[in-house]
């Protein structure tokens, strides 16, 4: 018997037209070489990606390497229930030792730092991307550990869809971790991805994989996760490097959409607290707010997630209208926590009740890791050995300028002023006293005279308007010639903050983010007065700083500019002063005496 008679005629028919069919001799070269540029995208990033461990091993979370050295991007809420000092593991097969560095509680973002097996060697890293330039409908890339599947540290890749972005998350279980302006993603990401790395087809890092709805019958991705937006943290890395538990910020005013009456895409102020510094701005309940930080505002969910990506204490453009005239400001931010945070509700499940540590047994076993001597214990602070770098990090940059450490005698300083609607000569002299004061004197037409410490407040604020410029150039000189030595009532690395130099041309500004430069801060307390002092970033000369004289009052703001060699070290010749809204002028410097 043939084995056709076997078969049904229909289908032998079937068969007949398929054949006739033509027939695709290649895969489409489109579709081939996109799979080639994807695999090559996970070949490069894949040995960057970490498997983030309590210490000594076993399955917790995951991370990401973002430089040579060896710091890597994971979540707060992976970091907050181990030891500073962790494990974590490579594509290598290798565990390193880690350490905590700084941490995020409110935007559940923690960064790590592995140790090499050999000091000096350095590890694999990804470029960070650039997460405003995501789309809904681009493809992208998460790699991490889900459920600890990676015993030997290999990571899980997934690929799917960027589903949404500039999503608001709030605070979900009682916890306190507040995703703002992230990215939405079909990407399937579970327990064990947190802290992993989301990219883009480009293998640019521009997300931290960290939050996900799931089924809760079995802890399954429903094809919901969310992503912290690398451009919100880059915000915060200058303060992670520097060691800082960071604070979000909040404006300090209730902000909504019009009332029924009014249109829906209008957004007006509500409450504005008094001790809020939008409240010294001269903004006023009914305000319309137009934009805020350089992003247009038409709703409450748009607000809050521009504000929710910022630290507390920048200063940040807004515009707002009045009745028909439209205001442009600079506002300081205020922070969020005035409390201890609470532990957050994570991604995956943990031993433990909610809200506690856990025992560490490897506690001990990890205070022999060399990672240990990484981690110093200070209140406030989440790691204050990266402080301390950071601080000589930036002292080290800015006397590259000039060393005024022998320069502890007098200095005396000739130019001219233009300040406070008078014109005329100007000499500054301040020089330490016998008794351990400093005695500093400005004569601008009329003599200013202070004596500090000793100084009432209200005489610290002379000259007038100024809100306190000669206690701020007295500051200047201690930073120059002491550093920290000076200020024994607090010395720090504030991590890095965004400084807006006026025109000198004194005309209004059309755009503050073309005055913008960004700048690592270090913190100064002398004489109960804070001193906020600014290096820019790229070249670390000392270009502004503000001095708070007085603690509910703006701050004395110094400009530094027109810098040129003197006696082989590099001083402003012109400094211009502003006071709250009011520009109050500029100084000239001619002539520098500045005595050992």
């Amino acid at each position: 018997m043939k084995l056709h008679h076997l078969i049904p005629l229909p289908f032998l028919a079937l068969l007949g037209i398929v054949a006739a069919l033509p027939r695709s001799s290649a895969v489409d070269p489109d579709v081939v070489k996109a799979e080639k540029e994807r695999l090559a995208i996970v070949a490069k990033v894949r040995p960057a990606v970490v498997a983030v461990c309590p210490f000594g091993g076993g399955g917790h979370g995951s991370g990401v390497i973002i430089d040579p050295e060896g710091y890597a991007l994971t979540n707060f809420h992976v970091t907050a229930d181990v030891s500073p000092v962790m494990s974590a593991g490579l594509a290598d097969g290798i565990l390193y030792d880690a350490v905590l560095v700084g941490q995020d509680k409110i935007g559940d973002v923690a960064l790590i730092k592995l140790v090499p097996k050999k000091e000096g060697t350095p590890f694999p890293f990804v470029a960070l991307g650039d997460s405003d330039k995501v789309q809904a409908g681009d493809w992208s890339l998460a790699m991490g550990n889900p459920f600890g599947l990676s015993t030997d540290f290999t990571p899980t890749v997934t690929y799917g869809l960027v589903s949404g972005v500039n999503r608001y998350q709030p605070p979900a279980g009682g916890g306190t971790l507040e995703y703002t302006d992230c990215i939405q993603i079909d990407t399937s990401i579970n327990p064990g991805n947190s802290g992993g790395p989301l990219f883009n087809m480009k293998g640019e890092l521009i997300g931290i994989n960290g939050r996900g709805s799931f089924d809760k019958r079995g802890r399954v991705n429903s094809g919901v996760g969310y992503a912290i937006s690398i451009n919100q943290i880059k915000n915060f890395l200058g303060h992670f490097k520097a060691g800082l538990d960071t604070d979000h910020a909040t404006l300090g005013a209730t902000v909504e959409t019009e009332n029924e009456d009014g249109s829906l895409s209008e957004m007006k102020f509500g409450t504005i607290l008094e001790e809020a510094d939008v409240f010294r701005r001269g903004v006023k309940p009914g305000d319309k707010l137009i934009s805020f930080a350089g992003r247009p505002m038409t709703s409450t969910n748009q607000y809050k997630n521009i504000l929710g990506i910022f630290p507390k204490e920048w200063r940040l453009p807004l515009s707002y209208r009045r009745e028909n005239s439209r205001k442009e400001t600079l506002v300081r931010l205020m922070g969020n926590m005035d409390t201890p945070v609470d532990r957050p509700q994570p991604m995956q499940p943990r031993p433990g009740q909610p809200g506690q540590r856990p025992a560490d047994p490897t506690k001990e076993k990890a205070k022999r890791s060399p990672a240990f001597k990484l981690f110093k214990e200070k209140k406030g602070y989440a790691n204050w050995y990266f402080n301390e770098v950071e601080q000589k990090r930036t002292l080290d940059a800015f006397h590259k300028h000039g060393d005024f450490a022998g320069l502890t005698g007098a200095w005396a300083i000739e130019g001219t002023f233009n300040a406070n609607d008078r014109k005329g000569p100007l000499a500054l002299a301040i020089a330490d006293g016998s008794d351990g004061t400093i005695d500093a004197k400005l004569t601008m037409n009329v003599p200013f005279a202070i004596k500090m410490p000793t100084a009432e407040r209200l005489q610290l604020q002379l000259p007038d308007n100024s809100g306190g410029l000669l206690a701020a150039l007295t500051h200047w000189r201690r930073l120059l010639t002491m550093g920290e030595k000076g200020f024994t009532q607090g010395f720090s690395h504030g991590g890095m903050e965004p400084v807006y130099p006026p025109p000198a041309d004194g005309k209004p500004v059309e755009d503050w983010a073309k005055l913008r430069v960004d700048c690592d801060v270090i913190r100064a307390n002398y004489a109960g007065i804070e001193g906020k002092w600014y290096f820019d970033r790229k070249d670390a000369k000392l270009i502004a700083a503000e001095v708070q004289v007085l603690r509910d009052e703006d701050p004395c703001e110094l400009y530094f500019s027109e810098f040129k060699a003197v006696d082989g070290r590099t001083l402003p010749h012109r400094v211009d002063i502003r006071w709250g809204d009011k520009n109050y002028g500029s100084l000239s410097f001619t002539k520098f005496d500045l005595k050992k």
